[in-house]
């Protein structure tokens, strides 16, 4: 997968979003934001990674110390900072080089990381945009998967931010399938938490969970990302729903 290509495609329709709607409107999935904050949010999020790679930084950055972090009042001015608060992420990444260490709040990683982080930023926010406007959230089936996995990985520091509560009890499991064509094993997600752990781990592997959810990939990045109820989509659940709850319950960023 691209991630660059997609990390700028997703900018540009979450901008043409902002840009038809009202700056007051509440966001209901972000409670406490309208989109002008949302919009402000992400685009400054763009920046603050692409700072932190480009000055090589080991420890996090003041989201005020953001060079540029606040968009021009002007619309039109401010969807352009906004492209091109993306287009630094991946020219600081060109100029570091994508396998140089940068700081990430899951411990130093290939500063390439923060392509993908900010591209399923931008997915879940564009989401967040559409569902304010009334809209219907797409996505590519590959994409969608590809954000389940992304959050999927971004476990321990979910977990450590929680004050270490784990959102799977001892011996419990969750299993995802993605009914899109050709998805494969990247379609399928089982998760769970070995009797006496005290941590959760995945793998694409096909498996029975405690609690198992079929549906699209879309549908799937949605109700894990805890945007949309499973109630309100098309996924079927099987087994125990409370660990699916439970789930819920204990993974908000």
């Amino acid at each position: 997968m691209d991630y660059a290509a997609a990390l700028l495609d997703e900018t540009r329709a979450f901008g043409e979003l902002i840009r038809t709607g009202n700056p007051e409107l509440a966001v209901p999935t972000c409670p406490e934001w309208n989109l002008t904050q949302l919009f402000r949010h992400f685009g400054r999020g763009n920046r603050w990674a692409a700072q932190i790679i480009a000055d090589r930084m080991d420890s996090p950055l003041d989201p005020r110390d953001v060079i540029d972090g606040k968009p021009p009042a002007e619309p039109d001015a401010a969807i352009e900072w906004l492209h091109d608060g993306a287009q630094r992420v991946l020219d600081a990444v060109a100029q570091s080089g994508p396998d140089t260490p940068a700081w990430t709040f899951m411990g130093p990683r290939p500063a390439s990381w923060w392509v993908r982080r900010r591209l399923h930023e931008a997915t879940v926010h564009r989401a967040d945009a559409v569902l304010a406007l009334g809209g219907d959230f797409s996505l590519s089936p590959e994409l969608a998967a590809d954000g389940i996995s992304e959050l999927l990985d971004l476990i321990p520091a979910l977990v450590a931010r929680n004050g270490h509560a784990l959102p799977l009890a001892d011996g419990h499991s969750v299993h995802l399938h993605a009914t899109d064509d050709g998805l494969g094993s990247a379609g399928e997600w089982t998760i769970s938490r070995p009797a006496g752990a005290d941590t959760v781990s995945w793998s694409h592997e096909h498996g029975k969970g405690s609690v198992a959810l079929r549906g699209s990939a879309r549908d799937l990045l949605l109700a894990v990302m805890r945007r949309v109820p499973v109630a309100d989509t098309d996924i079927a659940v099987f087994g125990d729903a409370a660990v699916w709850q439970n789930w819920v319950d204990h993974t908000a960023f």
